[in-house]
């Protein structure tokens, strides 16, 4: 009720003047009001912060009827109206302007939601408030302030609707992982009979796949999973591809209780093809959820090592999210309400690299047999193409093909002879003694097995691979010279071509025995098998490209190409790789058909005992540039040349 205050009438010729600015004062005074502090803008923000923070003491709260809610309360039921979204409270704002009428004001407020997978759900909500007896704004709750279908009792939970993985194609964009047969075999507890007999017959069975599973069959906890199961259970044992199903079929078929589900896989041509580079894709382990909590969700396929690892945002997708709203029966089930947001599922997109399948299953196929941790890297010498990379049994996973840092022994005497060269320091018909010492400031050098040759031509050191006889043209190069060399085939650069690779580290700047060891791939020096195949394909061409790998995505800093390569030069060392096969340390690839092979062997010590020595090979056949590495492989000759000439073989 406005009081009245008596006022005494004043004769004066001022009062329509002071009338006036009263009733200024007065209407400025009920603008105030209605947009200062007390108004419902001011309410409703501080509401969408409280909403955010978890914190709503400063805010008022009634129902539609008019009773007052505890802020306490609004709070719970907030976080229960939003369910599996509480975690992640939505961005909120005002959009547009307050509207009063009389004592109720109507706003809208955008809601908008982060949710899993980058997905966002954002709509426009009405808020009503009401301005109570002293004068302040309360906000009318209800379930529908936070999604307009929500009722009492409700809450939000989402569904997510998978993506479809997309494939790791090749170099022909043709799927290198792609749907094939697989046979599931289980056991039936009920006919399983003498369970013990029945593993150990299942494990010889398994032992005898060629090539040997990897990891193998663990039967150790079959017996105490046949006990727990239902008699009438699939108590599955391994998933085996059809061919190497078909491998042990007489001798698992018959046995008692076993039994088969014939299914398909997205599988690569072979266990082995490329596995380390390619990396696998396996359900979410519980590291996966824990670190991306927000990303997988059990049963989700994930992308692990390698490829698959590297670019498993791109492949795997965006899954479907639906929003619906449900609650909870009297019986303890969900009960669905309705659909209040859906997103379609976005398939994955494809990678496209430059593997050849026949190339890399040549590859695959000279190591299968070789326990030894070994590598072979396969390079396209027109186009830098990177064909094959395979990483033997023994590297356990790991891509030494692309990332070993070991040296590369006497197959660095290609580099150290084409800097020589290109010095004019030598030429290859130039008598370079080869004895069997050969003493550096206090070191002594001596060649494998303590050969030595005499005085021969530099061709034949080069051919019979001569360590004394580089150990005494290492003065030639200089203090950098070797390290010179080996940059313009692309050692030690920056190369971008969509996964991790070492490009190795030349020595520079030592001391004359380490000068002496770097010009036989000694020393400090340390390469990747990838990158000597780099280098061995930029002989043949004439000047260094970065291999490529990935075209799409395509890299976005490759290396730039090299400067051609001293023609003279290139010509002669040419004439020395091809008698290291036919008449030099790789004899034994004379007489592989096809066109003619040029190479370097390569023994490597890695510590100080000369009996502990890496094996590698590099050359190339036709169009095809090639590095072999086999860590603790011995003489080149019994373990890189064979695995090389296996390659060469298969490859034709």
């Amino acid at each position: 009720m406005p009081v009245w205050y008596p006022v005494r009438r004043l004769r004066s010729p001022l009062r329509p003047v002071v009338a006036a600015l009263a009733a200024a004062a007065l209407a400025a005074g009920s603008l105030a009001g209605c947009s200062g502090g007390d108004g419902p803008e001011q309410s409703l923000d501080a509401f969408l912060k409280g909403w955010r923070s978890g914190d709503l003491h400063a805010v008022g709260f009634i129902d539609p009827t008019g009773a007052k809610v505890a802020a306490s309360e609004v709070t719970k039921e907030l976080k229960a109206l939003s369910g599996e979204l509480a975690k992640s409270p939505p961005e909120l704002r005002r959009t547009g302007d307050v509207k009063i009428t009389k004592d109720i004001a109507d706003a809208r407020v955008q809601v908008a939601w982060a949710l899993p997978g980058g997905a966002r759900w954002a709509y426009e909500n009405p808020v009503r408030l009401r301005r109570g007896g002293d004068d302040q704004w309360q906000v009318i709750w209800e379930p529908a302030v936070v999604q307009q279908k929500l009722e009492r009792g409700d809450r939000l939970a989402l569904r997510r609707d998978p993506a479809t993985r997309a494939g790791v194609l090749d170099g022909t964009g043709t799927p290198i992982v792609a749907p094939r047969a697989v046979v599931r075999v289980g056991v039936q507890p009920s006919q399983a009979g003498d369970v013990k007999k029945l593993v150990s017959r299942l494990d010889a069975a398994f032992k005898a796949i060629r090539p040997a599973l990897d990891p193998p069959v663990d039967l150790t906890d079959l017996p105490k999973r046949l006990s727990e199961a239902e008699p009438d259970a699939f108590v599955e044992v391994v998933t085996l591809r059809d061919e190497a199903y078909r491998q042990i079929k007489p001798r698992i078929y018959d046995l008692p209780g076993t039994t088969f589900r014939a299914d398909k896989l997205d599988l690569a041509p072979t266990r082995e093809f490329a596995r380390a580079l390619l990396g696998s894709v396996d359900p979410a382990q519980a590291d996966d959820l824990k670190a991306h909590p927000d990303r997988y969700v059990a049963g989700d396929l994930v992308g692990h090592g390698g490829l698959q690892g590297r670019y498993d945002d791109r492949l795997r997708g965006a899954p479907g999210l639906t929003v619906v709203t449900v609650r909870s029966t009297p019986d303890g089930a969900t009960a669905p309400g309705v659909e209040v947001f859906r997103s379609a599922p976005k398939a994955g997109q494809p990678l496209r690299t430059t593997l050849d399948v026949a190339t890399q299953n040549a590859a695959d196929a000279a190591l299968r047999g070789e326990r030894r941790r070994a590598a072979l890297v396969a390079v396209r010498i027109s186009d830098g193409a990177v064909l094959a990379a395979a990483n033997g049994p023994g590297a356990a996973g790991q891509n030494l093909a692309f990332e070993a840092q070991v040296p590369p022994g006497s197959t660095f005497k290609m580099v150290s002879a084409l800097a020589l060269l290109d010095k004019g320091a030598v030429t290859p018909d130039q008598i370079v003694p080869c004895p069997k010492l050969f003493p550096v400031e206090g070191r002594s050098f001596k060649n494998s097995d303590n050969f030595e040759l005499g005085a021969v031509p530099f061709r034949t050191d080069f051919a019979k691979s001569c360590n004394t006889a580089f150990a005494s043209l290492a003065p030639q190069l200089g203090p950098d010279g070797l390290a010179q060399a080996g940059r313009t085939l692309g050692l030690e650069s920056e190369w971008d071509l969509g996964a991790d690779v070492f490009t190795g580290k030349v020595s520079a700047n030592g001391s004359g025995p380490e000068q002496a060891a770097a010009a036989i791939g000694q020393g400090t020096t340390v390469v990747s098998p990838l990158a000597m195949a780099g280098a061995t394909a930029a002989v043949a061409r004439g000047h260094w490209e970065q291999p490529t790998l990935v075209l799409d995505p395509a890299p976005a800093k490759p290396a730039p190409a090299g400067p051609a390569l001293k023609e003279s030069s290139l010509r002669q060392l040419k004439d020395m790789m091809r008698a290291v096969v036919t008449d030099g340390t790789a004899s034994a690839l004379k007489d592989v058909p096809g066109q003619p092979v040029y190479g370097k062997t390569g023994t490597a010590e890695y510590d100080n005992d000369p009996a502990h020595t890496h094996a590698w090979f590099v050359g190339w056949r036709g169009d095809v540039a090639f590095a072999v590495f086999v860590e603790q492989g011995g003489s080149s000759t019994s373990s890189a040349v064979p695995i090389s000439e296996r390659f060469l073989r298969a490859l034709r």
